[in-house]
């Protein structure tokens, strides 16, 4: 069963509104038995993807308490996502020229699951265990193999920045939250844990190349780490990462598609999409040149803007199976990063901002909406505007409330309503779903 993303076109209203950029558009509206759920009532395009099409998930009944029920939203903002210095960050930032100033505004549509033992303390038996030396506590932050577990998360998605000019953004698929055993959350936020400690080891030496880099290995070997983590729900957590076998790639079917493994009955289920930009420079004459190594597999978006001209450099392309349905990591999916993620090599320069964006925003807003808000945002702040004082942050900030205010729109036009349209489904509205903005400007080191 590969996972569809939830998706709902009929949205329960905030307390606060934030303004947006753009001005509100007129739009075809619907009659209000007809929504994007009637997707439901078809039979999704044949794939070549090694699951049955009868497994699809029916998200009605999730839906109608996630849209109309639910009214708590979180938002959360910052710089970095490591909150201590002594947190497991890397003793090996990269040796570059250039660095990312980076910030962050996230908007989760519900709260997340909490992460269950023994990634976070289980909780006390009586009112004298804590007091005893059996189990000590480790504090509310979640742990993986002995070590905090880095990031941030939203929703069911998750974001990072790692020491090594290193911003990803996770979508978890919501619709394991329909079952037991599902944590589309724990997913995302483990493959981001793992994908920036890889990314950081190769940065060890003390001459990194950009040939030496390979953030589609590094993926792999996230992905490989965050499934023996989650087998079992890690019984074995005691085990050496050293012990464990190395990755292998899935034995293949007889028609040469790849062979996917069911579940075990102890396993944590979910799926997610990844995307991360990863900054290095290459030699060009006498002085070097940024580079941005743009990591995709799903539909979460990397676009790099320069604000000088309001122009946009690169925009990766989305991965799906189907409408609604992209390609992910993880239960009984067949792609793999080997397989299907995609590294795009993209010469940018110091004032250049790059954006790792949960499709969150992408289905709320075009993308000459967000390279206008980033560029317009950049300007107030290179100008010493008072409300854009807060720099990069404060662009995250105002693009999050920009997809947001649409987000919870049922009156306004958006991608997604246009999408679902283009493939015959009746949707209205924006599409309120988990915000993730993660930017990284780049600047030359002095």
């Amino acid at each position: 069963m590969l996972a569809p993303a939830i998706r709902s076109s009929q949205h329960s209203v905030a307390h606060s509104r934030p303004s947006v950029l753009r001005p509100l558009r007129g739009c075809l509206r619907l009659p209000p038995q007809t929504s994007v759920l009637s997707r439901h009532n078809r039979q999704p395009p044949t794939r070549s993807c090694s699951f049955p099409v009868e497994q699809y998930l029916n998200l009605r009944a999730f839906s109608a308490t996630t849209a109309y029920q639910r009214t708590r939203y979180l938002i959360s903002e910052g710089r970095t996502t490591n909150p201590t210095k002594d947190d497991n960050t890397s003793n090996h930032p990269a040796p570059s020229p250039f660095y990312f100033e980076t910030g962050y505004s996230i908007f989760a549509k519900r709260p997340s699951r909490p992460f269950p033992p023994p990634f976070v303390s289980p909780p006390s038996g009586s009112f004298s265990e804590p007091l005893t030396q059996h189990n000590p506590p480790r504090g509310r932050r979640p742990y993986v193999n002995g070590q905090p577990l880095r990031g941030v998360t939203n929703g069911d998605d998750a974001i990072i920045i790692g020491d090594a000019n290193f911003i990803a953004v996770d979508d978890g698929v919501g619709a394991w939250a329909q079952k037991e055993r599902g944590h589309a959350a724990l997913w995302s936020r483990l493959i981001a844990h793992f994908w920036a400690i890889e990314v950081e080891k190769s940065f060890q030496k003390e001459d990194v190349d950009i040939s030496d880099l390979d953030p589609i290995q590094s993926l792999e070997e996230a992905y490989a780490q965050t499934k023996a983590a989650l087998k079992g729900t890690l019984k074995d957590e005691d085990i050496a990462k050293d012990d464990r076998e190395p990755a292998k790639p899935p034995p293949e079917n007889k028609d040469g598609e790849p062979k996917v493994e069911p579940p075990g009955e102890n396993d944590i289920l979910g799926t997610t999409t990844a995307s991360s930009a990863l900054l290095h420079y290459k030699s060009s004459g006498s002085s070097p040149q940024p580079v941005i190594l743009a990591t995709t597999l799903g539909d979460c978006k990397v676009l790099i803007i320069r604000p000088s001209d309001k122009s946009v450099l690169y925009r990766s392309k989305e991965q799906w199976h189907w409408f609604d349905c992209p390609r992910q990591l993880g239960t009984n999916s067949p792609d793999t990063p080997l397989d299907n993620a995609v590294t795009d090599t993209v010469d940018i320069e110091p004032g250049d901002v790059v954006a790792v964006l949960s499709d969150g925003v992408t289905d709320n807003l075009w993308e000459h909406e967000i390279g206008d808000t980033i560029s317009q945002c950049v300007e107030k702040w290179t100008s010493g505007q008072d409300e854009a004082k807060d720099g990069i942050v404060y662009v995250a900030r105002t693009l999050m409330n920009a997809a947001r205010e649409v987000a919870e729109d049922p009156n306004a036009e958006s991608p997604y309503m246009e999408r679902a349209f283009d493939e015959g489904i009746a949707a209205e509205g924006g599409k309120l779903d988990d915000i993730s903005v993660v930017l990284g400007i780049c600047r030359k080191k002095e």
